[in-house]
């Protein structure tokens, strides 16, 4: 994507919004996210942060004080910093459903894929301090602008059908310790859901929950050790977390023999579709019928910062904002709470301590041409919104896996399982089937 340069009609930001920006300023005071985000005494002298164009002079100009946000227009030379991206890229992210990655400015800025032209300029640190902030700024922009962007609809249960408890296992590398794993379904099919990096099993209860999976599988998900409501695991120290391949393979395996599971699919997201490419690798090891990796890959890697572990930024309030604009924003709103309320729930450095295995520590690429997908058969899904693990890096990963198959999956992101349940469980269910025809 190329600078427009000053002819394009986003290349002046307040420009462009000129004739929205008192209705944002109206809405951010009456926007009940904005007021809990900023609502604390500990705000004790104002911020102020930019938003422009890239080489334009002038910024929507946002300062935050205790329990509000001022919207104005000027320029950027006091602001602590900036956020800046090309007038196509704010073209992109203004219309009503943005495609991918223009959802958000982290999927505008790329992290591990880097876009062009887009940059924070001024103090990183607090660009980190007040991510959840300029989140709600750009969305509350957004839909001053073009409306908001129309859900998904999602009936509400009634019922849950989902029984949970405890047991012991002891695996490679955390040694012995106390999990907690989750259980549904009156199905004939074993199947084992994996949550995602610094997450939890809880991502999993809208499927866990779904009438045709109940009907079609006995259903489990557990939280990994020191993840979620699993206890910390032997020789853990809070703050020194850290995921490897044999400590992850050897704790579902482990997992698999207690529960006396037969011939399980595996089937994970992100940092587990990574997992599940391993476990059809090493099937005979962990006792895998098959696997459905999401968003998965057989590597990745980035440049890794340190925000999600750092004594200067709050991880309750990084690590939520950081994964939430790898969604699709059409998901039900709830549900991508769910998923903020989820990663601002674990203990510390529990999430960078699982992407030390997710970005470099996974390395799967001379290994996927050995896949006997006729014993472990392989079938990938990928969320089209993921700008992380991209549909197309997942089909280069399939396309070496013989007999593998790979389908990307509309109105989805990086976490499909929670952002909408009722869509994802029809690509799941295809999945399902072509394993056990494969297996049969």
């Amino acid at each position: 994507m190329q600078n427009g340069g000053s002819s394009h009609p986003w290349a002046d930001l307040p420009a462009a919004l000129s004739e929205v920006l008192d209705k944002a300023n109206k809405a951010a005071q009456d926007d009940g996210q904005l007021k809990a985000f900023t609502t604390s005494n500990a705000i004790d002298a104002p911020a102020t942060f930019g938003i422009k164009s890239a080489g334009a002079p002038n910024a929507v100009l946002v300062t935050v004080s205790n329990g509000k946000a001022d919207l104005k227009t000027g320029s950027t030379n006091k602001a602590e910093f900036t956020l800046s991206a090309l007038p196509e890229q704010w073209q992109e992210f203004m219309k009503q459903t943005p495609v991918a990655p223009y959802q958000s400015y982290w999927g505008m800025f790329g992290m591990n894929i880097k876009q062009e032209g887009i940059e924070v300029q001024g103090d990183q640190n607090a660009f980190a301090h007040w991510t959840h902030v300029w989140r709600r700024i750009l969305e509350i922009l957004h839909d001053a602008y073009a409306g908001p962007t129309p859900e998904d609809e999602q009936p509400e249960p009634d019922e849950d059908h989902i029984v949970g408890r405890y047991t012991y296992i002891t695996s490679p590398v955390w040694g012995k310790c106390k999990v907690f794993y989750e259980q549904a379904g009156e199905g004939e099919q074993e199947i084992v859901f994996l949550h995602t990096a610094g997450s939890d099993g809880r991502q999993y209860h809208g499927v866990l929950n779904d009438e045709r999976m109940r009907q079609k599988c006995r259903m489990t998900a557990f939280d990994l050790p020191a993840h979620g409501r699993s206890f910390p695991y032997e020789g853990y120290w809070p703050g020194m977390h850290t995921n490897t391949e044999d400590s992850y393979v050897g704790c579902i395996a482990a997992l698999i023999k207690k529960l006396g599971l037969h011939k399980p699919i595996v089937c994970g997201a992100s940092m587990a579709g990574q997992i599940c490419l391993a476990v059809a690798a090493r099937a005979d090891e962990v006792g895998a019928g098959g696997t459905i990796p999401l968003q998965g890959s057989d590597y990745l890697n980035m440049d890794r910062q340190w925000y999600d572990r750092s004594p200067y930024v709050n991880q309750a309030l990084f690590n939520p904002e950081w994964i939430y604009g790898m969604m699709s924003p059409t998901a039900p709103l709830k549900n991508r709470q769910l998923i903020w309320h989820l990663y601002s729930a674990q203990a510390y450095g529990i999430f960078h301590g699982d992407l030390d295995f997710y970005f470099g520590g996974w390395d799967g690429r001379s290994r996927m041409a050995g896949i006997d997908t006729k014993q472990c058969p392989v079938y990938m899904l990928t969320g089209e919104y993921d700008w992380s693990n991209t549909p197309a890096m997942s089909q280069a990963t399939c396309d070496k896996i013989p007999g593998g198959k790979h389908q990307a999956m509309k109105g989805l992101g990086h976490f499909p399982a929670t952002e909408n349940p009722k869509v994802f469980v029809g690509y799941l269910l295809e999945a399902i089937d072509h394993i056990q025809q494969t297996r049969a």
